[in-house]
């Protein structure tokens, strides 16, 4: 999910004259995403849930609203840290506070396990609520993907939340996605074959 935008610009000046401050530009060390996903749930209400992160070196930042819960945001904070070249592991263990319709703490963390063409990436996270033990509830959107090509990616996902409710305790499903430059767009669609199947559509761009 996160891109790291770079810019270099190099003059060079007369031979007699010493060389400038200006003339180069130091890359960005901050990589930004935004994913903003639209929920088409049938029989229920329909949403908008965004999805903002911003990382340098080791820090991870993160700000999601109807994630947990509608008219519910959560903010974060994590320590990226990766492992393996073949198999690589990049992992983010992070603690986030919740509030709005739903408050209280959580712990989370993402990871992404990744081996050629083949990755897995799981976003977890459990919710203590603070005005009822009955709210504290866990939360995982896990997915597993191969990109024939680079732009392309094919694979399952599956998630619990208690943003809206279906027949399902953890709702399964497929994926499709496309990359092109620093924008992905990706439809997941859930239950099909089970039950009345939701639909979610995410756009990401990374900046």
């Amino acid at each position: 999910m996160v891109g790291l935008l770079t810019a270099r610009v190099m003059a060079q000046g007369p031979p007699t004259s010493a060389p400038s401050d200006a003339s180069k530009v130091a890359p960005n060390p901050w990589a930004y995403a935004l994913t903003t996903s639209g929920y088409v749930v049938p029989k229920g209400q329909s949403y908008v849930s965004p999805d903002f992160t911003a990382d340098r070196n080791w820090l991870h930042l993160e700000a999601r609203y109807n994630y947990e819960a509608l008219e519910t945001a959560s903010l974060w904070a994590g320590y990226n840290f990766s492992v393996g070249k073949k198999l690589a592991l990049q992992a983010t263990p992070m603690v986030g506070a919740v509030f709005g319709d739903l408050n209280g703490i959580a712990p989370g963390c993402l990871f992404t396990l990744t081996y050629k063409r083949v990755q897995l990436y799981a976003a977890n996270e459990y919710v203590f609520a603070f005005q009822n033990r009955n709210s504290n509830f866990f939360y995982t959107w896990d997915q597993l993907t191969y990109s024939p090509l680079k732009w392309l990616q094919v694979g399952l996902v599956s998630q619990r939340t208690r943003v809206y409710y279906t027949g399902l305790d953890i709702q399964r499903g497929v994926l499709a996605g496309v990359t092109y430059k620093k924008v992905s767009f990706t439809t997941n669609v859930f239950n099909f074959g089970w039950t009345t199947p939701t639909e979610v559509l995410a756009l990401g761009i990374n900046f």
